[in-house]
Order: C-alpha cells, then sequence, then structure tokens
C-alpha cells in the first residue's frame, strides 16, 4: 500500500465491468472538451455513454493491459495501457486512457498510479494529450519528470492525422 493508500493492479477479466463502469465518468470528463463535435460526447437514448471500443482486447490481446486503481478495496481510477503510438517513433508502452475519479484528485493518488505502471514494465512510454486537455499536460509532465529512472524525456506538438497535442516520450529503466 502506498502513501495515499492506492494500490495499482492489472485488472483481471471478471473486473472489466468495474472499467466500463468507470469508463462513464471519463467520458463525461472528457465531453467537455467535445464541445464542437457533432457526436464524442453525446449520451444515447439510454442516457448513457457510447461503450469504449475494444475494450476486451484489453483481456485478449497481450499487447494491451487494463489497471485497477483502488483505496480500501473501492475502485478509484484506471488505466488502459497499450504499444500504440501517436508518434512516428515506436513505443514499448503508451497510455492509451488514464482515469482518477474526481474525489480523489489532486491528492496524490494519479501520481502514484502512474508511477506503479512506470514500474511495471521498462522500456519506452508514450503519453499523448489531447490539446485542450491542458491539466492532463501537466500531469503527465509531473508524473514522467518526477519518476526515478526516467530518462530521455521529450515533448513534441502533433497536428496532424495521427494526433492532435502533446506528445511525450521517456525511457524507465
Amino acid at each position: 500500500m502506498s502513501r495515499s493508500g492506492v494500490v495499482v493492479a492489472r485488472a483481471g477479466v471478471d473486473e472489466a465491468p468495474i472499467i466500463a463502469n468507470l469508463m462513464q465518468f471519463y467520458i463525461h470528463d472528457f465531453s467537455e472538451l467535445w464541445f464542437d463535435r457533432e457526436v464524442e460526447g453525446e449520451l444515447g437514448p439510454d442516457g448513457r455513454f457510447s461503450d469504449y471500443p475494444d475494450l476486451a482486447a484489453y483481456w485478449t490481446d497481450p499487447t494491451r493491459q487494463a489497471w485497477l486503481f483502488r483505496i480500501n478495496g473501492l475502485p478509484v481510477g484506471f488505466a488502459l495501457v497499450n504499444d500504440v503510438a501517436h508518434s512516428r517513433t515506436p513505443v514499448d508502452q503508451a497510455v492509451a486512457e488514464f482515469f482518477v475519479v474526481r474525489k480523489h484528485r489532486r491528492r496524490g493518488v494519479g501520481l502514484e498510479a502512474a508511477h506503479a505502471l512506470f514500474g511495471a514494465a521498462w522500456g519506452v512510454w508514450e503519453a499523448a494529450v489531447v490539446r485542450r486537455n491542458v491539466g492532463a499536460l501537466s500531469f503527465w509532465r509531473r508524473a514522467a519528470a518526477s519518476y526515478p529512472g526516467v530518462r530521455d524525456l521529450v515533448e513534441e506538438d502533433h497536428d496532424d492525422a495521427l494526433w492532435n497535442g502533446a506528445v511525450l516520450r521517456f525511457r524507465v529503466g
């Protein structure tokens, strides 16, 4: 257990519904960034956001990992990690999605969770941040810079078919 009490562990297939439920809050938070888009961030007729595409692949594809963050046994966030780069440079691990529920933000939970992820897999990591998500960019800069063993930290600004925003790449280990 960590200083904030957060426990970070790989999510088993039986925990997929927990991540799917948390994903609703994640998409809700993101919806404010999609104010100028027709489809993204709209609720369906059932009052839910669309399901995350290919979430099931995080339990069947060996290049993908789902992680749950818990405090006192209760879920407080998740991460989806894969090897899909948003830049033209191959990576070993890419943070596809990262979420901490609002109650537990700004208390070190996200930072400890990110550091636990980095410690679980050495190699070249990437965290891509959409242009409008300035808070996330500040978070990922801090997370990468403060983890012991991170080296070769590079931040690039992309505005192309692959990505629109910052891409942080760094080596762990």
